[in-house]
């Protein structure tokens, strides 16, 4: 209803490039704009009734797309819904009846509220009950002053249409709120706040989001930000509160939450700004308590004593949100009938997770909801990006009950298409790569194997060889999935070969942006999802850690509770040392898949961050008997576990470690420099290895290019460490001059830099190393990984101040790490420095 005004001065109140009817694709409203000869901003605010017709074309496209189904338009009322065995009946109010498997009600809202209305303005001809209903301003009179009854969004777009020169229009509310503004400019994406448990009540959600906003301000100098981050995480909030709490928010927090959340447009509040200015438009706080004719139109009597003449009354206070108190006949039908019942505080209909509308009692028909309906259970569900995401999800269920779908799908319902020994074949290398175990390539090869054709599986072969630097002929696998696309592939399959191609074949930054591209159109395509985000399997993309940060967010509603997501995140919290929540979802995601690599790896994190040692090792040890076997990075789990008995001061325990989990015989290649190599060097670092360190088997086992020309500066690190581990004090050398000829500058000011500390500390001149290692502490972030990784840096830093008598600053040093988190290893050496 909303979008059916045909005044061009009724903006939509959100900027258009958010308003997408498709969250994988969200610029294409912008292009629709475009392509229709309205280019806009990202941050500009259109009118509504484009909008509308945005949503006809979507319509009208969709049915174009889809030949397989008709779409039947009937213009009536629905006025009951019955039972016709296990089949829905709708009766219509011109007595036709629609007999369908699965009925929808998408009715958006329930129809006016005049539960504020007395008795006397109920029956009035100045009342203007439902100022939506086409061509309803149209009664209002030219002349005369004008009640507007509600100060929200209605209220605005009322006063747009009713204002003229010499009246003056009057907005009563009982709270006297009027909505917020939105800025002109687009702000920054804000991270969620974090809360002490996974459901805060009432009372910490309201001193939680006062110091996010207060955040807010001081970062960024608006309040907007904060209330825009808490969005995705809001239905999880709301199923959190209990009853009580839900009704104190309702009648306390939910009108000035609402002023805040949704805001106006900045031209429309501008008018509104400017018509209080001048006095044409006077905001009462307080109740209607009577109407009576006064001649010239109605004299109203408000709760704050005042009595306003006006020619007519509107009713802007929203619609009813109560099945009970709907005026619809059509709903109290399906409440007598038990089909529906009222969903949390009366609000809405009582839905499961997935919209199927939940029966007073006895077995249900299919009939589901979304959007208002849903807004009890939900309480954030009456927005585009809500909407279009139930929506979504609703066709992706009924789909997969439809007993005609034409492809095998993914494990995410993408449609697959190839065979459907290729696909269960494929369905198998994805879940190893969301588990992060092995034989991921062998099941693509399975795949190909079975369909010869199968685009997606020889670009994900070449895909996985350029990621993981396997032993693949990435040519012929990217030649072959372009060929096979042509002929058979869809518009993700071919946007995913396409990117492939990006990625393999062109500059860095150009395969970044596909990606970027693809993701955005697909976010349910988990192998690039898991391509683009750093993680323990892949380097993501080449971009700053909060970017990443913000993409994981960005995703979460399009994945919900999914494990593997869920570990995804987790990793993803714990970079930003939120424990506790990268806890909670590590749990969640390991209960959901025991397997789950990722939850496991966030795990570890959390627990060596937080000196949870003993735990932690105990912990790790059984998951990596229990699933160790088939995990693609055993490598670095057990690597983990070294670190963990390292900060117990067990280091005979760490020598152990590598001698059965860590040495030649066990990894070679990347994790054989990136995890047994750097633990090696540790080890020495802690005068805890007898001897030199066997080091050469390991190093021969990489690629001579990771030392003569890494790419990253995560792989020149593990070769500076791998070199001083091997005490290749030339090989340091030259890689220092390699390094001062990079562009980059983490490449020339920070590890060329590094390279030096090292080469002093491997050549036994532990005092020349102390300078250098210092200067790039504030740079290690820069470097890549984790920070148990990157410590590495500080680990040799000390060793180095230690030897050269510099106790000092070593125990500063080691307090301040202590401070963050608690090791015995640690302790006994700030008590041998003391």
């Amino acid at each position: 209803m909303a979008f059916s005004t045909g005044d061009v001065r009724h903006l939509l109140n959100v900027p258009a490039a958010k308003m997408s009817a498709y969250s994988e694709d969200p610029q294409h409203f912008m292009a629709w704009l475009s392509a229709h000869g309205r280019p806009v901003g990202e941050a500009d605010f259109v009118p509504r009734v484009w909008y509308g017709d945005y949503l006809s074309d979507v319509l009208a496209d969709a049915a174009r797309r889809a030949p397989w189904a008709r779409l039947r338009r009937v213009r009536a009322r629905a006025a009951d819904l019955t039972r016709l065995g296990h089949r829905c009946q709708v009766v219509l109010e011109t007595g036709d009846r629609l007999i369908a498997d699965t009925v929808i009600l998408a009715i958006g809202h329930l129809g006016v509220n005049l539960g504020w209305a007395p008795e006397e303005l109920r029956t009035s001809p100045a009342l203007i009950a439902d100022p939506w209903q086409p061509d309803a301003l149209t009664a209002v009179p030219a002349d005369g002053d004008v009640l507007l009854v509600g100060t929200g969004l209605t209220m605005v777009d009322a006063y747009l249409v009713v204002q003229r020169p010499g009246r003056v229009v009057h907005a009563v509310s009982r709270h006297g709120e009027l909505p917020r503004s939105h800025r002109t400019a687009l702000l920054p994406a804000m991270e969620a706040p974090e809360f002490s448990v996974a459901t805060p009540s009432l009372a910490e959600l309201r001193e939680v989001m006062r110091s996010h906003m207060a955040k807010a301000k001081a970062r960024y100098g608006d309040w907007r930000p904060a209330v825009d981050s808490i969005r995705p995480i809001t239905q999880r909030l709301w199923a959190g509160l209990d009853d009580a709490d839900r009704a104190e928010f309702a009648a306390l927090d939910a009108r000035a939450w609402d002023a805040l959340r949704h805001r106006v447009p900045p031209a429309s509040a501008s008018v509104i700004a400017d018509a209080r200015q001048a006095g044409v438009l006077r905001t009462h706080r307080g109740r209607v308590l009577s109407a009576h004719p006064n001649g010239v139109g109605l004299a109203v009597t408000l709760s704050t004593g005042e009595t306003v003449s006006v020619g007519a009354v509107v009713n802007c206070t929203g619609p009813c949100d109560r099945p009970a108190d709907s005026p619809d006949p059509f709903i109290g039908r399906l409440l007598e009938r038990g089909l529906a019942r009222p969903g949390a505080l009366g609000i809405g209909f009582e839905a499961a997770g997935d919209g199927r509308v939940l029966p007073r009692s006895g077995s249900s028909l299919s009939i589901w909801t979304l959007g208002a309906l849903r807004k009890g259970a939900l309480w954030e569900s009456t927005a585009i990006p809500e909407i279009r995401d139930q929506a979504a999800a609703l066709a992706r269920c009924l789909f997969r009950e439809s007993r005609t779908a034409a492809r095998p799908v993914d494990p995410y319902g993408l449609p697959l298409s190839t065979t459907a020994a290729a696909a269960a074949a494929w369905c198998r290398a994805i879940n190893a790569v969301r588990r992060v175990q092995a034989h991921a390539v062998e099941a693509l090869a399975e795949a190909i194997e079975a369909d010869p054709d199968f685009a997606l599986g020889h670009a994900a072969m070449a895909l996985l060889g350029h990621e993981w630097d396997l032993p693949v002929d990435r040519t012929d696998c990217l030649r072959r999935s372009v060929e096979a696309v042509r002929f058979r592939g869809d518009a993700r399959e071919r946007s995913f070969v396409h990117m492939v191609r990006s990625r393999l074949t062109g500059p860095v930054a150009s395969g970044d942006r596909e990606l970027r591209r693809h993701i955005a159109a697909h976010p349910r395509d988990c192998l690039a999802v898991s391509i683009a985000l750093p993680t323990i399997a892949f380097s993501g993309l080449s971009q700053p850690v909060e970017a990443a940060w913000q993409l994981v967010d960005e995703l979460t509603p399009a994945y919900g509770d999914d494990w593997w997501f869920l570990g995804i995140r987790a990793f993803s919290r714990q970079e930003q040392e939120r424990w506790a929540e990268a806890e909670s979802l590590a749990s969640r995601a390991l209960d959901g898949d025991p397997a789950a690599g990722h939850a496991a790896h966030a795990r570890t994190h959390v627990c060596y961050e937080t000196g949870a040692h003993e735990s932690g090792l105990q912990w790790l040890d059984g998951w990596i008997a229990a699933h160790g076997s088939a995990a693609n990075f055993r490598a670095h789990y057990s690597w983990h576990a070294a670190l963990h008995e390292l900060a117990l001061d067990d280091l005979a325990a760490a020598r152990d470690r590598f001698a059965t989990q860590l040495s030649p015989a066990a990894v070679t290649g990347a994790r054989a420099l990136i995890d047994s190599v750097s633990l090696l060097w540790r080890l020495r670092l802690l005068d805890a290895w007898p001897g030199d360190l066997p080091v050469a088997p390991l190093l021969e086992t990489v690629d001579e290019c990771v030392f003569d020309r890494p790419t990253t500066p995560f792989a020149a690190l593990h070769a500076i460490v791998g070199m001083a581990a091997a005490a290749d004090i030339a090989g340091l050398e030259r890689l220092r001059h390699y390094l001062d000829r990079q562009p980059q500058p983490v490449f020339r000011d920070v590890l060329a830099t590094l390279c030096a500390g090292f080469a002093a500390v491997a050549a036994a001149r532990p005092r020349d190393g102390i300078r250098p290692l210092t200067d790039v502490l504030p740079h290690l972030r820069q470097l890549g990984g984790s920070v148990a990784q990157q410590e590495v840096v500080v680990e040799t830093l000390l060793y180095a101040l230690t030897a050269a008598g510099e106790a000092r600053l070593a125990r500063e040093l080691l307090a301040e790490r202590l401070r963050r988190r608690e090791s015995p290893l640690d302790r006994r050496r700030l008590a041998t420095l003391s």
